[in-house]
């Protein structure tokens, strides 16, 4: 898809660049900084609208053909820059040319979440993007309903997170800054059963029914969840491990247990298909 209308800008003053820049770096919460043609190309299949675009005046012609896709699905600018000046604005070491700005997803209050047999997943003070992006993504991939988001974690939109995500922080709904005690009373009113991994559990995740509609509670890797939170749960489970290893990556074990649910949920009420394999 051809560009039809293009802007070329030679310097790092400019005043789209200071405000790309500004976005980048958490500043302008308003927007969001996609860069890259694997998360452009994301973008442009979500709902998610694109501002502005820029282009590194180097690259290739699928770059062009990308962002002229982007220009006519929704009317955003595009910018030309200058190589050397397009670096300025770069997030990555290696940038394949190209940077959207685009609107933040905006998401209504949990209360309005429809969730019926779903399955939820609760971050508490989670401050690494890249882990808190993976877990967005397996989240999607395991068909999970929706991603809640305490108060002090990392912006799930962030640059880092975006990146880690790949895209599913386009389409998942995802709920920031709720507190757990706020998750927790939708949680019982709405019939839905808390669960926290926990390596101090007494019970197997492999030993859960996850069928009926719950929420998956995790805590950072660094403190987990602490006695209160965890005194807002219904249960916890934990991972059996060998070798004397403490835990795992906080993406690694929501996949474990996010598909866990999963091959239940597909099973359905086969109870011979339905018990756990040996670990």
């Amino acid at each position: 898809m051809k560009i039809t209308d293009i802007t070329t800008i030679s310097s790092k003053d400019n005043p789209r660049l200071k405000l790309a820049r500004q976005v980048r770096d958490g500043r302008d919460k308003e927007g969001i900084f996609v860069e890259g043609a694997r998360l452009s190309s994301e973008l442009l299949k979500s709902h998610v609208k694109a501002e502005a675009i820029f282009v590194s005046d180097d690259t290739a012609a699928k770059i062009d053909e990308l962002a002229g896709e982007l220009q006519r699905s929704t009317g955003a600018e595009v910018n030309r820059v200058v190589s050397k000046v397009f670096d300025s604005i770069t997030d990555t070491d290696n940038s394949q040319g190209i940077i959207v700005l685009a609107q933040r997803p905006e998401t209504a209050p949990i209360a309005g979440l429809n969730v019926p047999q779903g399955l939820l997943v609760f971050l508490s003070r989670i401050n690494n993007p890249s882990n808190l992006g993976a877990v967005v993504r397996t989240a999607e991939a395991s068909g999970a309903a929706g991603i809640l988001i305490s108060p002090a974690s990392a912006d799930p939109f962030s640059p880092k997170a975006l990146r880690a995500s790949m895209g599913s922080a386009f389409r998942l709904p995802i709920y920031c800054d709720v507190p757990l005690e706020e998750a927790a009373q939708f949680a019982r009113e709405n019939g839905i059963k808390m669960i926290a991994a926990d390596v101090k559990a007494a019970r197997s995740y492999t030993e859960v029914d996850w069928r009926p509609p719950i929420m998956l509670v995790f805590g950072s890797e660094a403190h987990g969840l602490d006695d209160l939170e965890l005194s807002l749960v219904d249960e916890k489970v934990f991972i059996p491990m060998e070798n004397d290893v403490e835990s795992l990556n906080l993406a690694v074990s929501a996949g474990i247990l996010l598909f866990e649910a999963k091959r239940q949920r597909q099973i359905g009420n086969d109870p011979i298909a339905r018990a756990p394999a040996n670990l």
